[in-house]
């Protein structure tokens, strides 16, 4: 049986200030956003066959924004978040990674 992604990661929530521009009233604010980061596991389960070792030596760690929308701080109308920073892959300092 093939393993699901969600045991390949571990995933910590986390807010995080974004600058945005409110489309109604063009003024820019700090909001805060909430992301769930998801960070590859050290090791594969023992159960993990051919397929999935396959599949955790391609993984990337990643963020996942959570919030779709914001209220406006200076006019109080909400605006949606561009859906293009919806996912971001996180760099990772390969000399930090373990040798396998």
């Amino acid at each position: 049986m093939a393993l699901d992604e969600r045991d390949f990661f571990n995933n910590k929530n986390e807010t995080r200030t974004d600058s945005l521009l409110c489309p109604r009233c063009k003024r820019a604010n700090d909001y805060q956003m909430r992301w769930v980061v998801r960070t590859r596991k050290d090791r594969l389960p023992s159960v993990a066959d051919e397929r999935d070792r396959a599949l955790f030596a391609k993984l990337r760690d990643y963020m996942i924004r959570v919030d779709d929308a914001v209220t406006c701080k200076t006019c109080g109308k909400k605006f949606d978040i561009p859906s293009q920073h919806s996912m971001v892959f996180l760099q990772r300092d390969e000399s930090a990674r373990p040798r396998q």
